[in-house]
């Protein structure tokens, strides 16, 4: 049975792409902070229950060690867990929030992608995928998302330096950028549009997006989807407003 890994697994997009891995037959990693949740999502299913901080260094690394103890070995990751962070001009964003959107966003997965990488290069047979969830954000910024644009753009450069510095493992590295998936994110960005007299935003189903995570994670070693944007059709991504 192939083996994955999810941060960020408890809600929203990792939680849909947990579902899409299991209806696929993969024994399915949920890494969140609340095992509450994770233990629900995974009632009856093949899965591990890793609740850890992603922040949180020491609880990342126990987490995978964890994991490939039980599960065998690790074929993929998906660097999932994020945050949105205070929406606002920079002016107005506290030095403590940054931090903490920084912390998630980017220094979670490093900790999360050096773990992974750690445990690929080891295993027998050696090398795996990692997959970033990297969002239309790391293109293209909402406006007043300072932290959140910023640490997108960052895993860009994750990405790419874990496809160079992999290959002589067998360690593929590939981005997905996700444009308005139907996740509480989206909804509570609904909700201000609508205080303020504004059209809901476009979307998609959550489960398109992870159906997406799937057909990278399906494709044989010699193949890697390098960076993927599937986004809800009407977004103004393309062109100039």
């Amino acid at each position: 049975m192939k083996t994955i890994l999810i941060t960020g697994a408890s809600q929203g997009i990792g939680a849909a792409t947990a579902e899409a891995f299991w209806d696929a037959g993969w024994h399915v990693g949920l890494l969140a902070r609340s095992a509450d949740k994770l233990e629900a999502l995974a009632e009856g299913r093949p899965a591990t229950i890793l609740p850890a901080d992603v922040s949180d260094e020491a609880a990342v690394d126990a987490a995978f060690a964890a994991f490939a103890e039980e599960a065998g070995r690790l074929d993929v990751l998906f660097n999932n867990a994020g945050m949105f962070g205070p929406q606002a001009p920079v002016d107005q964003i506290d030095y403590a929030a940054w931090r903490e959107v920084v912390d998630v966003n980017l220094n979670g997965m490093f900790l999360s992608a050096r773990a992974a990488f750690r445990q690929m290069r080891a295993q027998s047979p050696r090398g795996g995928r990692i997959i970033n969830n990297g969002s239309i954000s790391a293109h293209s910024p909402r406006e007043g998302s300072v932290a959140y644009t910023s640490t997108k753009h960052a895993v860009t450069g994750l990405t790419k330096t874990l496809s160079l510095d992999g290959r002589e493992h067998g360690i593929a590295c590939g981005q997905i950028d996700i444009g308005n998936a139907r996740t509480s994110l989206v909804e509570s960005l609904d909700a201000r549009r609508e205080a303020e007299g504004l059209p809901k935003l476009p979307s998609m189903d959550v489960g398109d997006a992870a159906r997406a995570v799937l057909h990278m994670a399906e494709l044989p070693p010699e193949a890697n989807v390098q960076f993927m944007t599937v986004m809800a059709t009407k977004m103004p991504y393309i062109g100039r407003g």
